[in-house]
């Protein structure tokens, strides 16, 4: 299934906050991501009829099957795009911030090749320590 670099963003964002918080709902999504709780409304709308989230009664989101390989795969690029960016010398926020666009265009092979040739995953506890 395609998914669009919106939806990818959206399941990105519900890992990262279910791993700090230990839950997410609607409202802490658009407090991260500061949209509006509409147009975060609709998105998870859009997530739940693709089989990529569920939301229970008292609204917390989980991720689903392929939404969750989806988000750990952003998440992963993410991060390690991140450092790999910031140990050529590219300013931390320039350096996250180009990072979330790249991830959404990188082939799988060339972002292999990029692990590769920087030698860490992020895995890594300097890694994961800097988000």
């Amino acid at each position: 299934m395609k998914i669009l670099e919106s939806s990818e963003n959206y399941l990105e964002t519900i890992l990262i906050l279910k791993r700090k918080n230990g839950y997410v709902r609607g409202v802490d999504i658009a407090n991260y991501l500061s949209f509006s709780k509409a147009s975060v409304s609709v998105a998870l709308k859009s997530l739940r009829e693709n089989g990529l989230i569920s939301v229970d009664e008292a609204g917390d989101i989980t991720l689903l099957g392929e939404g969750k390989v989806i988000a750990e795969k952003m998440f992963e690029r993410h991060q390690f795009l991140s450092v790999a960016l910031m140990k050529l010398g590219v300013d931390e926020d320039i350096a996250t911030k180009d990072a979330c666009k790249i991830e959404h265009i990188i082939s799988p092979e060339t972002f292999e090749a990029i692990k590769k040739c920087v030698g860490e995953t992020y895995e890594d506890k300097k890694v994961r320590d800097m988000f």
